[in-house]
């Protein structure tokens, strides 16, 4: 297999991964979803800030699976995972162009002081995550709810310095590998730590098993310093209808 095989590969494997994710956040509200060989979606709006579909091959053609969303109340969006679609003619705007990043397994965690890890396991610990993961304050969304705690292909850690929540993270199990996703430092907290402390967690759970995630502007230097390198572009496109 050339490179260029094997980075395609990689970046199905991640679409792939991240797909299943989006669909356990859509089990946990009740929202169905449909998988076929090139695309994830699903017939109802999905939770906040989770798209309607995910593209899972180079191939996929929006006829495949604009069909099969809802575009017509808002908030509908697309994540076309090669960045290969131009969805404007159906009523899209791009909302944002990102990189899927992937780490080998087997490369040691970055030598930044971990902070402890603590899987969340009760519901009311997952409110006061997803309230520190919105930033804090009144007004977090509905997104992460308690049957994710149920889900085995799921791991939503808290990282803690001292008894302080210091970041959170949310590792999942899928296409053979682990993604990591909705990483945060609490009050602009160290960044690094808790890159450090999410591998190194990724590490003992799911030992063997490279990682993959994506990440946009500032937030994708953290991820190259961790040892990730970029696979390829992403594009997130959003209906206004």
């Amino acid at each position: 297999m050339t490179s260029t095989e094997t980075t395609t590969s990689l970046r199905a494997a991640a679409a792939r991964n991240n797909a299943d994710w989006c669909a356990a956040v859509c089990r946990s509200h009740g929202v169905p979803g449909t998988l076929d060989e090139t695309a994830w979606y699903s017939s109802r709006r999905t939770p906040p800030y989770y798209p309607d579909a995910v593209t899972l091959h180079p191939a996929a053609a929006p006829d495949g699976f604009l069909p099969g969303i809802d575009t017509t109340s808002p908030g509908c969006s697309v994540k076309d995972s090669f960045a290969t679609l131009d969805l404007a003619p159906g009523g899209f705007t791009e909302l944002f162009t990102a990189h899927w990043i992937h780490r080998p397994a087997g490369l040691p965690a970055p030598r930044t002081p971990a902070l402890r890890a603590e899987p969340v396991t009760a519901a009311a610990r997952l409110r006061d995550w997803q309230t520190a993961w919105h930033g804090g304050g009144d007004g977090a969304p509905d997104i992460f709810r308690p049957a994710l705690l149920d889900d085995p292909s799921v791991l939503v850690l808290a990282f803690h310095d001292g008894r302080e929540l210091a970041g959170g993270a949310v590792l999942n199990r899928s296409a053979g590998l682990v993604g990591l996703s909705n990483l945060f430092a609490v009050n602009d907290g160290d960044i690094a730590a808790v890159w450090s402390s999410a591998l190194t967690a990724a590490a003992g759970h799911f030992p063997g098993l490279p990682v993959v995630g994506y990440e946009q502007g500032d937030d994708l230097g953290p991820a190259l310093a961790c040892g990730f390198t970029v696979l390829g572009p992403l594009r997130v496109w959003l209906h206004h209808s």
